[in-house]
């Protein structure tokens, strides 16, 4: 599906989120996290964090892990590629990843 097709969801302004950090956004009764990587950057995955249930990925730390660029659960430290969703430690625990875009200066996300 081309990212025409899809349905996009304004999120917050790219302000809204400093970079290296998260919000939480509620896109059709999904919690995603969406990140700010960079002055422009931005990537979305989904925010429960699978060992818990906990609506907490949002919140984890933003990092590299040789050339996965990843955020760790606040919780159980299990670390996900913001690209991929893909649990680095448990791909059983991996999440979805989402398309994440620019707009001028708002943050937009399509669901997988």
């Amino acid at each position: 599906m081309s990212s025409e097709e899809l349905k996009w969801t304004a999120v917050c302004k790219l302000g809204d989120i400093l970079p290296g950090t998260g919000v939480c956004a509620l896109i059709e009764d999904r919690h995603v996290a969406v990140f700010r990587i960079g002055d422009s950057g931005v990537h979305a995955i989904d925010n429960i964090d699978p060992r818990s249930g906990a609506s907490v990925l949002s919140r984890g730390l933003v990092g590299n892990l040789g050339e996965h660029l990843v955020v760790a659960s606040p919780l159980y430290k299990n670390h996900f590629d913001l690209r991929t969703g893909a649990c680095l430690e448990a791909p059983e625990h991996s999440v979805r990843a989402h398309r994440a875009r620019l707009r001028g200066d708002e943050v937009w996300v399509a669901l997988a």
